[in-house]
């Protein structure tokens, strides 16, 4: 690794090439942009900051990178709003070439996974790569209006067309997969985008940034800005020229974001925001696909993960039994080094998150949680937490009402299905949900009670790019992925044209 001010640059040994992918490129020198990606071009931050960016196995700083605030946001904005202009290339523009430029887009990142994955989002890859080639590519040119038949001599139809400038503002849990899942639907319907991407991981954001311009995407349509979200991320919330703001995060920044966009321009606005989701486990299930499924629900990128099944909820007769078997699980997880693929858990995303979650298994044995295992770090440096399962849950701890964001499993004891759907309801948030049972019956009675948008039976975690994914209740407002994701980023127009009549 040699890093300047200016650019990261990495050679990836062949043999750790192989260990990534079965066909990775063959390897070479890569170059990581370090600066701020507007108007196809690099920038220092107006300020000349940067921020440290850390490597969580380790505690180092792998390199330092511009940060973007206010001024470099309205710099964004303007490219992206001329970018926008009417008769500009992007604007005229076919839309099946919109299309192409997404298949190749991604076809780049196909090519380049192996670097991509140099920052911990191999998994991410290959669903990044589905998502613009496979899906939203193939939307580009297929997002049609209407006619339709108005009382009258009128001939009536819609248009869909793109809101404007859009906002985006990516979290650092799965920075690739996010960045793929706002710019998929915002390019393939003609829209521009200045994207803020989280200080924590902004590596593969700006590397992406780098083959947006390869690919030949106009000047201006994509901007990338690195930076803090009371700056950077507060001027596009509150840009007067953003049309559309699109957050993934936290629910209380959802709350400034919103509050923004009302003292602002009323700009549209999607939140994917926070989640406890409910997980829960009848006593007619196949207990080893219950205990394996939801040990993956919870401790998926080291529990890091909006839609984690947080609250366990098992059913009386089966509970001690779940429990010894889910804690045996627990103890065989192995955490270290997130290169070695025998590793199943890496390290937190910061320092502040690892101290968080350390703070949370505290209060769970404060207020009588019963630790079963784990609880504390799992290395001398960087920030591994041990897998920690909490029994003897009760709903009104700390640990089963608020987002942890780390491997800290809760179980909960449960006896009826109408008692289990009111708790699991009992929260603030809404955004999944999974039940396991071998009764279809009583699956479809209690998915259909949960106020959650994703409800997930017998599995866990599975996403399509075809199929929307979003909440209800304070975990967000819109739907993204699936033709659902489009509505966000187009308006619609009625047209209505006077037919004239005969001898008129």
């Amino acid at each position: 690794r040699a890093a300047s001010r200016k650019i990261l640059r990495f050679t990836l040994p062949q043999n750790k090439c192989d260990a990534i992918l079965p066909k990775p490129r063959a390897c070479q020198c890569v170059s990581f942009f370090l600066q701020i990606f507007i108007n196809n071009e690099w920038h220092d931050a107006v300020s000349k900051k940067t921020f440290p960016t850390i490597n969580p196995a380790t505690g180092e700083v792998i390199c330092h990178v511009a940060e973007g605030g206010k001024s470099d946001v309205e710099k964004a904005v303007k490219a992206a709003k001329d970018a926008f202009k009417l008769g500009s290339p992007w604007r005229r523009m076919d839309a099946s070439h919109r299309g192409l430029l997404l298949s190749r887009l991604a076809d780049c990142i196909e090519r380049d996974a192996a670097y991509l994955a140099l920052f911990r989002h191999i998994f991410s890859y290959f669903f990044t790569h589905c998502l613009l080639k496979g899906y939203y590519a193939g939307w580009a040119d297929k997002w049609e209006g209407k006619t339709i038949p108005i009382d009258g001599d009128y001939f009536c139809y819609t248009r869909h067309e793109p809101i404007g400038v859009c906002g985006q503002i990516i979290p650092w849990n799965f920075p690739l997969l996010m960045q793929a899942w706002k710019l998929g639907p915002a390019l393939a319907t003609g829209n521009t985008v200045v994207m803020k991407v989280a200080e924590q991981t902004p590596l593969t954001a700006l590397y992406v940034a780098s083959l947006i311009k390869e690919v030949g995407f106009p000047a201006g349509v994509v901007n990338i800005v690195p930076g803090m979200g009371p700056t950077a991320g507060a001027a596009i919330a509150s840009h007067m020229d953003v049309d559309k703001v699109a957050f993934t995060g936290s629910t209380e920044v959802g709350h400034l974001i919103m509050k923004a966009s009302s003292t602002s321009n009323l700009k549209k606005v999607t939140l994917e925001l926070g989640g406890k989701s409910p997980n829960i486990v009848l006593s007619d299930a196949n207990m080893e696909e219950a205990v394996e499924q939801s040990h993956f629900a919870l401790f998926f990128n080291q529990g890091q993960c909006c839609c984690a099944g947080s609250r366990t909820y098992v059913q009386e007769s089966i509970y001690d039994e779940f429990v010894e078997r889910s804690v045996a699980r627990a103890k065989k997880r192995i955490v270290g080094d997130p290169f070695n693929l025998d590793t199943e858990q890496g390290p937190q995303v910061d320092e502040e998150q690892f101290q968080k979650i350390l703070g949370y298994i505290s209060s769970g044995k404060r207020e009588g949680a019963k630790l079963m295992c784990g609880g504390g770090p799992a290395a001398d440096r960087g920030y591994f937490i041990q897998p920690t399962i909490f029994g003897d849950v009760k709903d009104d701890m700390t640990i089963a009402r608020e987002e942890i964001f780390g491997p800290v499993m809760q179980i909960l004891k449960f006896k009826s299905l109408e008692e289990v759907i009111e708790r699991a309801n009992d929260s603030k948030y809404g955004l999944a949900a999974a039940v396991f049972t071998k009764n279809i019956d009583k699956a479809h009675y209690i998915s259909h009670g949960l106020r959650a948008g994703t409800v997930w039976i017998n599995c866990y975690d599975v996403f399509g790019v075809q199929a929307p994914f979003g909440g209800y209740k304070a975990s967000g407002i819109g739907r993204e992925l699936g033709e659902y994701g489009l509505d966000n980023y187009t308006e619609v127009k009625t047209v209505t044209i006077k037919v004239p009549q005969k001898n008129s």
